[in-house]
């Protein structure tokens, strides 16, 4: 199974650690957030990774060589020109072999523990073209829960709000790529497609998933995955620090 992964943004609001690496590569607890992701993919089974790069690439490739350390075949597609996260997708599917009937497709910066079959069997029953994610959309405020009687009942720190969003995990038919947009974001352009022709479909995920996109966030994803066991196992990756050469 192939799985294509969008690393090549900057993270400007992680600067000034993303002066010297991409977003991908930040350091969550002495590894690379995306060997997390490599880590799940082949967990679940995924056999070669496509890492979609563009802003210094380079350290991705570095690290990662040709996969076989972190039990996986890697490939990368390297932007010569910014293509917005569609068109990383459609170019990184040239390196995927047209035999290949599905493809996990994941934002670079996310974690998860959500089992792909589940996934995977929901695309094919409802046979989609894409099928997406789906997680709840978390408060960033404390929530207070009140009676009748206007008497605090409960306090909720960070709860759910009752809305649902995408958590950029997907599973794409191979078949998609001409669909997706040579230049742009397949989130504003495809996806609106496909729902209007009913052949996009979301599973509602309440399974572990984090995404990093401040410093506050990267704190916060290094204190959980310290102690969640589900999510560090199955990883051979060497620890780096931030002063290794390039």
């Amino acid at each position: 199974m192939y799985a294509l992964t969008i690393a090549g943004g900057r993270g400007e609001r992680l600067k000034p650690l993303t002066d010297t690496m991409p977003k991908a590569m930040v350091l969550v607890n002495d590894r690379p957030l995306i060997s997390y992701q490599v880590a799940w993919f082949r967990r679940y089974g995924v056999t070669d990774v496509v890492f979609l790069c563009g802003y210094l690439g380079e350290k991705i490739r570095d690290y990662f060589g040709d996969g076989r350390r972190f039990g996986i075949r890697a490939h990368y597609s390297i932007e010569e020109e910014p293509l917005g996260r569609g068109g990383a997708v459609r170019q990184g599917l040239e390196l995927v072999p047209e035999s290949e009937e599905l493809v996990i497709v994941t934002n670079g910066d996310n974690v998860t523990d959500q089992p792909l079959d589940d996934l995977i069997s929901l695309h094919r029953r409802k046979r989609a073209l894409a099928t997406m994610m789906l997680v709840p959309y978390p408060s960033q405020y404390g929530v207070v829960d009140a009676g009748d009687d206007n008497l605090v009942t409960a306090f909720v720190e960070k709860g759910a709000l009752p809305f649902w969003i995408n958590a950029g995990v997907y599973v794409f038919d191979r078949t998609i790529q001409p669909l997706l947009p040579e230049k742009g974001d397949h989130e504003t352009s495809t996806f609106p497609a496909l729902a209007r022709q009913r052949r996009l479909a979301a599973l509602k995920s309440s399974a572990f998933w984090v995404t990093v996109d401040s410093s506050k966030d990267l704190r916060e994803v290094s204190d959980r995955l310290r102690g969640d066991n589900r999510v560090r196992r199955a990883q051979p990756a060497r620890p780096i620090r931030a002063a290794d050469p390039a």
